[in-house]
């Protein structure tokens, strides 16, 4: 537990065996649940996991490759049933350095916020190893974002590393959410039509020089279109509606 609050780490996994033992090994001992969700990997991501010796570490076998943000909402539906307060998400790739999490519960906690995510930008050298495409691709979809979700504060959309209130993803249609790596903008996106309170948090970038598995040149354009066509969304759903 972190100050009375029992947490679940949510370990979204595709072909990572030689990483997630090395993610689950350097877990915060303050980390209650760890659900590994590997996400139809055709490697052995799945019995890695599982030989881990860990007794907090729950997996989850999709069989058939969803996507990253399936992964997630699988993960997020298991914290809510083992009666998690808190739920985080950490990549099964090693990328999101566990010293910091504290900084992501702490706002949550003390500080009255329903999300925290990380960002990269908010301290200087902190985006450092990022390469130059990945910045530019992710200032553009951060300015889309804030757009489409109405957070005008938020920066840094892409970033995964998060925690949120479990008590706050009983609010929201999770089903829904983008399965793929669209889903943390969708997140905000829909966090923002039941008011949730969201924090940036600085964190570093953790790249490690690992290949990204996002094609910029499919992606930014589907997402945003994705986002447009939530920015009607959110707006029908939060001020004409009235669900």
């Amino acid at each position: 537990m972190f100050k009375r609050h029992r947490i679940c780490a949510i370990v979204p996994a595709y072909k990572e065996e030689n990483r997630i033992g090395m993610v689950i090994k350097t877990m915060p001992e303050f980390v209650d649940h760890i659900v590994v969700v590997d996400d139809g990997s055709p490697d052995k991501t799945f019995e890695k996991a599982l030989e881990n010796g860990d007794g907090r570490v729950v997996v989850i076998r999709h069989h058939d490759n969803q996507g990253v943000g399936a992964a997630i909402v699988t993960g997020h539906k298991k914290a809510i049933a083992l009666g998690a307060e808190i739920s985080i998400v950490m990549a099964g790739d090693g990328q999101m350095d566990p010293r910091y999490l504290p900084h992501l519960l702490i706002p949550i906690i003390e500080q009255g916020y329903d999300y925290a995510k990380g960002n990269r930008f908010l301290k200087r050298g902190y985006a450092q190893g990022m390469p130059r495409i990945r910045v530019v691709g992710n200032v553009l979809l951060s300015l889309l974002t804030r757009i489409a979700s109405g957070y005008w504060k938020v920066f840094d959309s892409q970033n995964g590393y998060t925690a949120i209130k479990t008590s706050m993803l009983r609010k929201l249609d999770l089903d829904i959410l983008a399965k793929s790596y669209q889903f943390e903008n969708d997140m905000l996106i829909h966090l923002n039509i039941v008011n949730a309170k969201v924090k940036d948090v600085p964190i570093p970038a953790n790249y490690d020089q690992l290949a990204s598995k996002i094609k910029l040149y499919k992606f930014m354009p589907e997402t945003s279109f994705f986002l447009f066509k939530r920015f009607l969304y959110r707006v029908y759903k939060k001020h004409i509606s009235g669900d």
